[in-house]
């Protein structure tokens, strides 16, 4: 088994990643290391490695946050064309995760009593089909976000290329967005229905329970059970917008008193989003602007290393 680590070429460097390279020396086994060169790259590597190896036993293992963690899964994932080609996959060629600090990293929260900083228990690990969803021609392994989110992510986004750490810059973007982005004119879809009417404040459409650090918007998503968890915002006042937000850091929003009637929550194998504008989404924190977005559960469709439990 060969096992290529892949890395953000903007943190290698960072302080983060002194403490991986040292446990790289001190453990013996094949590997390489991959640093990215730019945006989509570590989807285009994966991609290319699958084609010019579809014998080798290879472990692509994702360093870093959402983004890095989105873009091996997204080649992986996408590079299996056919059925015949995802039996290979899931033979041959699987996924890990480690995570030194930095970014935000949301997806390790849904594996409790494991270390993802331990090259040692990653090795010592055993591969976990997960699912995944398909956006359009897309993948999102954590979560799926419109409206008020997209709005605190395009903010974030911002503050963090201007050198904000992630939480304070997700936490200013949120403010923005209270003030821009609550009466959103998108349509939702719940495997063909549709889940409101009129306008909307967010959606999110999980696989996973956390996003942007520490707001819980799917405290019951399970990356195994085959369905995507969606919960939906009517628009709503201000004043219990604001009374609402903490319940949904906490993760207590769905079926609260605060909510009501306005906070919608299914389970889905297929959602629909819609817009006569142009709007993006967000997928694991990833920029997809668009009109229509077809979202379609991929049940265990990802081969993931999980180190060993403790």
């Amino acid at each position: 088994m060969k096992y290529i680590y892949i890395i953000n070429g903007r943190a290698d460097k960072t302080p983060h990643y002194k403490d991986f390279y040292a446990q790289l020396k001190e453990i013996p086994h094949a590997y390489v290391v991959y640093t990215t060169l730019g945006e989509g790259d570590a989807t285009r590597y994966v991609r290319l490695y699958c084609d010019l190896h579809p014998e080798e036993e290879v472990c692509f293992v994702a360093c870093g946050g959402n983004g890095i963690i989105n873009g091996v899964a997204s080649g992986l994932v996408g590079y299996a064309t056919s059925s015949e080609e995802a039996a290979l996959l899931c033979a041959n060629k699987t996924m890990a995760i480690l995570y030194f600090g930095g970014a935000t990293q949301d997806i390790i929260v849904n594996f409790p009593g494991r270390d993802f900083q331990s090259i040692k228990d990653m090795l010592d690990g055993t591969v976990t089909p997960t699912d995944i969803i398909q956006v359009n021609d897309s993948f999102c392994l954590n979560v799926c976000n419109l409206g008020f989110n997209s709005t605190v992510a395009s903010r974030a986004n911002e503050l963090v290329a201007e050198g904000k750490s992630a939480h304070q810059a997700y936490t200013r973007g949120v403010i923005n967005a209270f003030l821009t982005s609550r009466f959103n004119r998108i349509k939702v879809k719940v495997d063909g229905k549709p889940i409101a009417r009129g306008r909307m404040v967010l959606c999110t459409v999980a696989n996973g329970r956390r996003v942007g650090g520490e707001f819980n918007c799917a405290p019951d998503a399970k990356l195994d059970d085959g369905l995507m968890d969606v919960c939906y915002f009517r628009a709503m006042s201000l004043l219990r917008l604001l009374l609402l937000f903490p319940l949904y850091r906490s993760g207590t929003h769905i079926g609260s008193r605060a909510g009501g009637k306005k906070v919608l929550y299914r389970q889905a194998r297929e959602v629909t989003i819609s817009s006569k504008d142009i709007i993006d989404i967000y997928i694991d924190g990833e920029q997809l602007p668009g009109s229509q977005f077809q979202l379609k559960m991929l049940p265990g469709a990802l081969p993931l290393r999980l180190p060993r439990q403790k």
